[in-house]
């Protein structure tokens, strides 16, 4: 199991650029981050952990402003959004963002997509809470056909777009891999349909993995791999989800000033020190 970096970048926290170099410097294989573009004020939407919504969600950076910020001083990082809320986005603007991040970290991107929680923050993009699923699959289908295709053209129900040009290209063949968050049986048909790997969250149980493991092996899909994002820094929980499946644990980082941000950052390099040595 590879060992990774799950944090909101927010402007209270450590700098992106800091914190990159020194996830690498650390051994760290990736660093994810979240995104959330506001907050609205008259929101009803329960949180999904329960609870006030924490601060840091009000906060977030642009996750290509600060995954751009942490590829200038890193080499082999990848860099990913867990989860970049596609649904909440223009799809063309956000295939040349993913490609141009690709281009200048010279192939690291991992894009990790979700349907989204926050209804209200969706309404207010002009998505239609009920039809965010459908919208997803199309969007997906159109970033490969964006990132692949000289001439783009797609034809659906929600988007449709006649023949146009679209440069940059993504450094990374055919494209970057398109993560899919989720773990209802609509995110695991979009998985198997057209994900390029898995990106679920500590909602998900190590059970939870095994089921959909087994989902993946009877689709044909068993190559795919999966992130955990915001996983704990407990060596239990990390050996009952690498016993499971899971590929690639991204611990969460709490988002903190620089000086706590590097403690933290050297405790779990050890935590996963320890484990790679069992």
């Amino acid at each position: 199991m590879e060992f990774g970096i799950s944090t909101f970048v927010t402007d209270e926290g450590i700098r992106p650029d800091v914190l990159g170099e020194a996830a690498e410097e650390r051994g760290f294989a990736s660093l994810f981050l979240a995104e959330h573009s506001h907050i609205p004020a008259s929101r009803e939407t329960p949180y999904p952990s329960g609870g006030e919504l924490p601060r840091i969600y009000y906060r977030t950076l642009d996750p290509f402003v600060a995954l751009t910020a942490a590829a200038v001083n890193t080499s082999n990082l990848l860099l990913g959004t867990g989860v970049a809320l596609l649904i909440q986005r223009d799809v063309i603007h956000t295939a040349k963002e993913v490609a141009s991040l690709d281009l200048v970290s010279r192939g690291r991107v991992v894009f990790g997509v979700g349907a989204g929680w926050n209804r209200e923050e969706m309404v207010d993009h002009g998505t239609d809470p009920k039809t965010r699923g459908a919208l997803l699959d199309e969007q997906i289908q159109v970033l490969k056909e964006i990132w692949t295709q000289e001439q783009a053209e797609f034809h659906g129900k929600h988007l449709d777009f006649d023949p146009f040009f679209a440069w940059p290209k993504p450094v990374r063949k055919p494209h970057p891999p398109i993560y899919v968050g989720g773990a209802s049986d609509a995110a695991l048909k979009r998985l198997v349909e057209y994900g390029d790997g898995w990106i679920p969250n500590p909602a998900v149980s190590p059970d939870d993995v095994r089921r959909v493991r087994q989902r993946l092996a009877d689709a044909g899909r068993a190559d795919l791999p999966s992130t955990l994002f915001g996983g704990p820094a407990d060596a239990d929980a990390i050996k009952q989800y690498a016993d499971a499946g899971l590929n690639h644990y991204g611990i969460m980082l709490p988002t903190l000033p620089e000086a706590e941000t590097l403690s933290l950052l050297d405790e779990y390099a050890r935590l996963a020190a320890a484990f790679r040595a069992e």
